[in-house]
């Protein structure tokens, strides 16, 4: 049964224009990809960042807390010292 010239022609171009694409399409889809990942990692590391500064500014609180601390007993000590040998 013969078919119509013009339907294998349609049909070829189809095929032609898909297998031409093809290649473009797969690059925009891994541009697109590793642009999304490129994005994702910024986004995690500013959010590291940011955890981590607020780690490192409480262990400087607690640094802070512990030398002011440690500061008040040690004249409280020379304080009761020496209101000791007053009395």
């Amino acid at each position: 049964m013969p078919v119509n010239e013009q339907i294998t022609d349609s049909v070829t171009q189809v095929n032609t224009k898909v297998v031409g694409e093809t290649p473009a399409m797969a690059t925009g889809n891994l541009l697109l990809s590793t642009s999304q990942a490129l994005g994702n990692s910024a986004h995690n590391a500013t959010a590291a960042q940011q955890q981590a500064q607020i780690t490192m500014q409480a262990a400087t609180v607690q640094g802070v807390n512990s030398l002011m601390s440690i500061g008040s007993s040690v004249i409280g000590r020379s304080a009761e010292g020496i209101i000791e040998k007053d009395a």
